[in-house]
């Protein structure tokens, strides 16, 4: 905008376009061949750009994620990309939105940078470092090791449902000798709710011999059609002896 003057006067104004942002008026007054010179400036105070996301949640194989990471300052609207690292498998970042959304299919600790880019003329960029943790849907692990007891092996196991759907649970336990041959210790089948754990005991008496127990767990999603599995073994061989 170019620059206006008033009639001549007593006082001449002299006005500076207004530009987009944060306005502030500065007025500074002159005696110029005594009359008074008021300048009016309409002045931009720019936001910096800034990501205030500062973490993202954890969350589990299968389970329905959708956290959006929030940007401020700057001119709307942000562009948003992957600048480094690799998203868990089955994420994607919507470039519209900041928008992190899908299923994660594989546990692990993924790290990774977002970028944002405002829309200011010339544009503003920072970038961010996440770290997102990707946890198991079902897990298994001892409760009570396996141990020999006389003629038995027995033990517990605890398994945990890590994902948003409750599923039917099935949880087979075994021992296996020296030359493959499998007794079942224990077998149970039940309904475990999202984010609930359920601690399974198991022994028999699967006779003389050198043994490697095997504890399995298999985990149905029926609203999606999911199946999910975990196992867990014995690093030392257990002994059960003849009378």
């Amino acid at each position: 905008m170019l620059p206006s003057f008033a009639a001549p006067g007593p006082q001449v104004t002299y006005n500076v376009g207004t530009m987009r942002g944060r306005e502030a008026q500065f007025v500074f007054a002159a005696l110029w061949l005594g009359w008074t010179l008021v300048l009016s400036v309409n002045a931009c105070a720019q936001i910096p750009l800034t990501i205030t996301t500062a973490a993202i949640p954890s969350t589990a194989v299968g389970s329905n994620m959708n956290v959006t990471i929030v940007g401020a300052g700057g001119a709307l609207p942000y562009s948003w990309e992957l600048a480094g690292g690799k998203l868990p498998p089955g994420l994607r970042l919507d470039a519209r939105s900041g928008a992190l959304t899908g299923r994660p299919t594989t546990p692990g600790t993924y790290h990774f940078e977002v970028a944002v880019t405002d829309s200011s003329v010339p544009g503003m960029r920072i970038q961010r470092a996440f770290t997102l943790v990707v946890t198991a849907a079902l897990s298994i692990d001892w409760k009570e090791l396996p141990a020999v007891h006389g003629q038995k092996v027995e033990g517990s196991v605890i398994v945990t449902n890590q994902s948003t759907h409750d599923f039917t649970l099935t949880v087979i336990v075994m021992a296996v000798n020296q030359i493959g041959r499998a007794t079942a210790l224990g077998y149970q089948k039940l309904a475990l709710h999202a984010g609930a754990e359920q601690v399974i005991p198991f022994g028999s008496s699967p006779g003389p011999g050198t043994y490697v127990v095997h504890a399995d767990a298999v985990a149905e999603v029926a609203s999606t059609s999911t199946i999910y599995r975990a196992r867990k073994q014995t690093s030392d061989h257990l002994i059960v002896r003849t009378l």
